[in-house]
């Protein structure tokens, strides 16, 4: 049996790290029941899916289930983490045997199995206004923003955007973000998910395609290396700058395992390109911790 190219090994790694069916049965189990909770002690309206899970992008036992729960505008008054303990205190009163349920700003988690796309993560927001895209309307959310106070998102604007660049790079977007993100959750790297999708897209501005998985990923990498990892302001105007790590020494730990990626990302496209693919491979193994396919 011939052996893989490294292009065949990202191939396999995507189909590796694909959602399974059936992962978020426990969540849909309960989505009901919290949004019926979420209702009678806050008047939550709608419960409308978000996150990777809503944009194709999750990556396989990593990715949560994330929902946002649309409270009446009046709690915009009220600070942001009181909020939080309202909609974590419901929460828990109906899920009492439910443990460890927690806020995580800016949501409540709810771990309703082992697995990441088995915890629901919960953004309590208000509805604020309408964004017009061409001849579609998109909803514009105030959410918890870390300091008691709000901050503006829109889910379905910045999938919107990337769904764009996605079909203008023939398809090769998405996949390349989840790759980003395997290297994220493989080594336990503390960086938003939403500052990489948008960091990913911008590095592939100038690109008319992706043509080759590791080359491309290399790019985004010193990209995000070259940035410095610092705040990117929403391309879409809705979420000001968004930060890559909720505090300075999560992005002092990304940043050492940045620089670390990068390095070992180099050395295999070398050995890719000087024919050396056994060496290749094992640079790419290095870099996904152990887990990128054998050849």
């Amino acid at each position: 049996m011939a052996k893989r190219t490294v292009e065949q090994g990202f191939v396999q790694l995507l189909k590796n790290v694909e959602a399974l069916k059936g992962a978020q049965s426990k969540v849909k189990k309960h989505k009901d029941s919290v949004k019926n909770c979420l209702y009678e002690k806050l008047g939550c309206v709608f419960l409308p899916e978000t996150g990777s899970f809503g944009n194709g992008t999750e990556v396989r036992h990593h990715s949560d289930s994330d929902f946002f729960a649309v409270l009446p505008k009046k709690e915009a008054s009220n600070d942001s983490n009181y909020v939080l303990r309202k909609v974590k205190n419901a929460l828990k009163g109906r899920f009492s045997t439910t443990s460890e349920i927690s806020i995580d700003c800016p949501s409540v988690k709810i771990p309703f199995g082992y697995y990441a796309s088995e915890t629901m993560e919960i953004t309590p927001c208000y509805i604020d206004s309408n964004q017009r895209i061409g001849h579609k309307s998109y909803r514009v959310y105030g959410i918890p923003d870390y300091k008691e106070g709000w901050m503006f998102s829109s889910p379905q604007v910045h999938n919107y955007y990337v769904k764009q660049n996605d079909i203008r790079l023939h398809f090769r977007l998405k996949p390349l973000i989840k790759l980003v993100k395997t290297w994220k959750y493989y080594n336990k790297v503390r960086l938003h998910s939403f500052y990489l999708e948008l960091r990913c897209t911008k590095a592939m501005h100038e690109e008319k395609i992706i043509y080759s998985f590791d080359s491309y990923l290399l790019k985004s990498l010193k990209y995000l290396k070259l940035c410095k990892l610092a705040k990117i302001q929403d391309p879409m105007g809705i979420s000001g700058l968004v930060a890559s790590s909720k505090t300075d020494n999560q992005k002092e730990g990304a940043w050492s395992k940045l620089n670390t990626a990068v390095s070992r990302a180099e050395k295999a496209v070398a050995a890719r390109k000087k024919g050396d693919i056994d060496k290749a491979f094992e640079e790419w193994d290095k870099f996904f911790n152990g887990k990128f396919p054998k050849r």
